[in-house]
């Protein structure tokens, strides 16, 4: 164990007056706020229904099985290269995942594959808005319209967002937010399905009635774990639990389960600053990007200014990153590798499709680094990242974003 500065790859505002808000509402139970607090929600996403659950895997099994309660269709289309937690929860409802590649500038669907997978047979499509970059509603809801699928949108990471106008996680049928840690906003766990579709939420309201509640007991244990993630978060106290291999600290897992229960009423309590919080948060990011795109030497430097929940930056083989990545750690300096694999790769449902491979998911799964963009860095540790891009990549860093001039 190395004691220094260490930057976290990720990491969310939680300051004492949310612990003080949490700690009160384990005592009161809160449940006059949670309703304030689906009030709130659904006018700040100017939706109808909004819904809170345990976690964002949870929020999409339930929109999963919302959606089969109104159709017998069984195929859901994901993205090939995705957090492994949607494979779980497809996998969890029951229902067949049907991978398509991706574009590895924007993360989005490959059309030209896209088109293939919809079938008669085909639910429902998930469009990931992955590290807070915007899939392309307009030309997704087109082609499914068109074959009567469902359009899902996988806001976990881009809460807060827009796109020409609109939130993200409300222009599909149906959308959810997770309230992890790492997201935009946290308590700990949690999700949230918005959907203005009258039908869709008659359906989950048919599952959600019948939910439990999240203990008192783990409600309890997430409080104190928040309370020790808002100490050691920090920079120069991130380092010790680095330093715990047992803590498995940026690891990916597939879960075959999860529990789906809904959101209890003392959690809800430690995002009651929720707007502000988000607010704040996806302004430093935003701001934390912008540096990153003036000082990264690149070749599609992009002008989308977004709140992205990491930085995502493509290298030129598996070799130089995993330079960068060792030096980053050498370093502390946050920067990450994500999901180890495309979906077709993962151990525990690879199987499931018969040898198809996604080569553009496999690119990016072997070639993506990821940059921290939350608001513990100091303009010395943008520096000192940018540095260390320039020196090992220059000239032939490619970054992974829209190349647009709009402002979101």
């Amino acid at each position: 164990m190395r004691i220094r500065r260490t930057i976290p790859p990720t990491a969310t505002p939680i300051k004492p007056i949310d612990l003080i808000h949490g700690f009160v509402g384990l005592l009161s139970g809160g449940k006059k706020y949670r309703k304030q607090l689906e009030r709130d929600v659904r006018e700040h996403f100017g939706v109808k229904h909004a819904f809170f659950v345990s976690s964002g895997k949870a929020a999409l099994a339930f929109i999963l099985l919302a959606l089969q309660d109104l159709s017998k269709k069984k195929q859901v289309v994901i993205p090939a290269y995705t957090c492994f937690s949607v494979a779980s929860s497809v996998v969890k409802t029951g229902l067949e995942i049907v991978p398509c590649d991706i574009d590895p500038l924007t993360f989005d669907f490959d059309y030209d594959s896209l088109k293939p997978k919809l079938t008669n047979e085909t639910l429902c499509i998930i469009a990931t808005h992955l590290f807070g970059i915007p899939a392309d509603l307009d030309r997704l809801k087109k082609l499914c319209a068109e074959k009567g699928v469902f359009v899902v949108e996988d806001a976990a990471q881009a809460m807060g967002g827009e796109h020409k106008g609109r939130k993200l996680g409300t222009i599909g049928d149906v959308g959810f937010y997770s309230l992890g840690r790492g997201k935009n906003i946290t308590c700990g766990s949690g999700g949230i399905i918005v959907t203005s579709s009258d039908v869709i939420a008659t359906a989950v309201v048919r599952l959600y009635a019948n939910l439990e509640e999240i203990s008192f007991a783990e409600d309890l244990k997430n409080f104190l774990q928040l309370c020790l993630i808002s100490l050691f978060i920090r920079p120069y106290l991130y380092w010790f639990p680095t330093g715990m291999p047992f803590l498995k600290l940026g690891q990916t897992f597939f879960y075959k389960d999860f529990p789906m229960r809904k959101l209890s009423a003392r959690r809800a309590t430690l995002v009651q600053n929720w707007r502000d919080r988000l607010a704040e948060s996806n302004q430093a990011r935003t701001e934390v990007a912008l540096d990153f795109f003036k000082n990264i030497s690149m070749n599609n430097v992009a002008e989308l200014c977004i709140p992205y929940l990491r930085f995502p930056i493509l290298v030129q083989d598996r070799t130089r990153r995993d330079q960068i990545y060792t030096r980053s750690k050498e370093q502390g300096l946050g920067i990450s590798l994500m999901y180890p694999t495309a979906v077709d790769e993962i151990a525990e449902i690879k199987a499931m499709f018969h040898g198809e491979t996604f080569p553009m998911a496999k690119k990016v799964a072997e070639t993506l680094v990821t940059l921290p963009t939350h608001h513990l860095l100091t303009d010395k540790d943008k520096k000192v990242i940018c540095d260390l891009f320039n020196r090992i990549t220059v000239p032939e860093v490619q970054q992974t974003a829209f190349s647009t001039s709009e402002v979101v």
